[in-house]
């Protein structure tokens, strides 16, 4: 039996070792919590260590066929080198391709050198000069601001939506100086995000259906922004506003981003690769590379996924994937639940009562994120805690499964209860014909 090691402790990771123990492997998990579904899945052979203990981590996986690295931040540290080195194969790019995701500078400047279409303007900082000229060129209503680095999703400014003045982006430039080595400032696109996650063996990118992800902590998309508080398919595995085109240029600009990756720096990506991409009326944009699966998106695409995941892991390492993998005709709403007062002071160790046997018997998929088992007792670590899967012949039956399945999660807990719902994706319909009209 094939023995695989699970790196990482969200919902992300207790979806991919969902699917490698359904494609008949046997699990380790090296956590940096207990996250019970996890643990239960590798029958409690986990190590609860730091992510990036690399001297650990490499001492648990020696025994293993492969690891799986979930989580980014690991990544881009030198997991994936740090396993190569010691002779243990890795699904997930190395510290070099892990790049895409670690250095928003390195991809804009990356896609600006190969001349990658889905591409937009920006410029580079790592000092507060001629930042003045180039947000006058822009237009401070049209300016984004990233910082370079890791912010769980959580760093982006948007003038208009979070910055509100020129003041308050020169003082966010400054705080940006002061916590990473950049910033990026972007112009800002108009319309309708949509993610395509992929597998890469080297050379080929292999689809999964398209997903939408929702990062506004508050229904109708009010609120500050969070690393995702859901998401949905659709039976079809395209956007009502996403044709098929759309979906065959992105894939051609992921393809293209890997070729450049391995000219620029010779790194053979390997792994999961993200596109968040946004049709807008210039075309198909993009907003960001991650170096991994999306969370909540892995939950939407790997329980509907047929194909194997031990069979496609291997793949991945011998440079086989094929063009097109299998997925139920099915459409996914995925409500994550969250502490109060999440994302900004989110209650934390406080304890959760999850009835998993009528979640089982209601044929809910759930997935535990944020949270650490503690003796019997599962208790909020902080950040989001419980992604609730519903699946469905439509997008309204599968909303209704994910919706019911909120009241057997107890605590001091709220989700958005518009994700999924037919109201909501009008709304994103109506946005975009005004957007390309």
């Amino acid at each position: 039996m094939v023995l695989v090691v699970i790196v990482g402790n969200g919902a992300r990771e207790h979806a991919i070792a969902r699917s490698l123990v359904e494609g008949g492997a046997r699990l380790k998990a090296f956590m940096g919590s207990n996250n019970p579904g996890i643990a239960k899945l590798a029958k409690d052979n986990v190590k609860i260590s730091n992510l990036t203990n690399f001297k650990e981590l490499v001492e648990f996986s020696k025994d293993a066929d492969f690891v799986v690295v979930g989580p980014e931040a690991p990544l881009v540290v030198g997991a994936a080198n740090a396993l190569k080195s010691a002779g243990i194969s890795c699904i997930g790019p190395s510290i070099e391709a892990a790049q895409l995701e670690g250095s928003k500078i390195f991809t804009r400047e990356l896609l600006q050198n190969y001349n990658i279409r889905s591409n937009i303007e920006f410029q580079a900082f790592n000092a507060i000069d001629n930042v003045e000229t180039w947000v006058e060129k822009l237009g401070l209503e049209n300016v984004v601001v990233k910082p370079d680095g890791l912010t769980g999703g959580k760093g982006v400014k948007v003038f208009g939506e979070h910055l509100h003045s020129k003041s308050e982006l020169f003082d966010y430039c400054h705080q940006l100086l002061d916590s990473h080595s950049g910033f990026v400032i972007e112009e800002k696109l108009n319309g309708e995000e949509f993610t395509l996650q992929t597998f890469v063996d080297g050379s080929n990118v292999t689809p999964t259906p398209l997903v939408q992800d929702h990062k506004r902590a508050y229904e109708g998309d009010e609120g500050p922004n969070t690393g995702g508080m859901g998401s949905y398919s659709m039976t079809n595995h395209v956007m009502p506003f996403i044709t098929h085109e759309d979906v065959k240029f992105a894939l051609s600009e992921m393809k293209q981003t890997i070729s450049a990756l391995k000219k620029e720096t010779g790194a053979i990506y390997k792994g999961f690769l993200y596109g968040q991409f946004m049709k807008t009326k210039k075309g198909i944009k993009l907003v960001e590379y991650n170096v991994r699966f999306g969370d909540p998106e892995a939950m939407n695409v790997l329980s509907i996924m047929e194909s194997n995941m031990v069979a496609l892991c291997f793949q991945i390492l011998e440079g086989t994937l094929p063009d097109d993998l299998r997925f139920k005709k099915a459409a996914t709403v995925c409500k994550y639940i969250v502490p109060e007062g999440y994302p900004t002071n989110p209650v934390k160790n406080q304890p959760i009562q999850v009835d998993e046997k009528s979640l089982d018997e209601l044929g809910i998929l759930y997935y535990y994120a944020s949270v650490d088992k503690r003796g019997e007792k599962v208790v909020t670590t902080g950040s989001r805690t419980m992604g609730l899967l519903g699946i469905g012949s439509s997008l309204n039956e599968a909303e209704k499964k994910a919706e019911l399945a909120t009241q057997f999660v107890k605590g001091p807990l709220y989700h958005r209860k518009d994700i999924g719902t037919q109201e909501l994706l009008e709304k994103r319909i109506a946005h975009m014909k005004k957007v390309i009209k």
